[in-house]
């Protein structure tokens, strides 16, 4: 494995709290995923992606911005394995290497949509001032 991607399997390991080599592939957190349909990689297939340090073919894919981090994967899992934070911790590391992950409180006013729902505020702000 390139020694860039051991070093960024390890940062999203250490980032998202999740050990990926507890899953047994069974697809239970797939099966589940409301965006299955949507995703170029679904839940499973991201936990292995990072297991294996496949990581470069996650960086640029449209799946990071479907999952809609729902955690049903996460309840639906047998082993504990907790495939949305890994995609949450893959999403940050782009967001990171773009430079666009500073979001301030006095930010957010001028963002407001009076349709968008507040858990979807508390999650941007959640994941841009990391």
């Amino acid at each position: 494995m390139h020694k860039d991607n051991e070093k960024m399997k390890s940062e999203i390991i250490r980032r998202s709290g999740v050990n990926p080599s507890k899953c047994m592939r069974c697809g239970k957190c797939s099966g589940t995923c409301p965006a299955y349909d949507e995703m170029e990689y679904h839940p499973h297939q991201f936990v292995y992606m990072v297991e294996s340090g496949d990581i470069e073919p996650l960086l640029s894919s449209e799946s990071l911005y479907k999952c809609l981090s729902c955690f049903a994967c996460v309840d639906r899992c047998p082993r504990g394995v907790e495939p949305a934070k890994l995609v949450e911790a893959v999403r940050l590391s782009v967001i990171r290497q773009q430079g666009a992950n500073h979001l301030t409180a006095n930010d957010i006013p001028e963002m407001l949509d009076p349709d968008l729902p507040q858990q979807a505020i508390v999650s941007a702000f959640r994941k841009y001032t990391k």
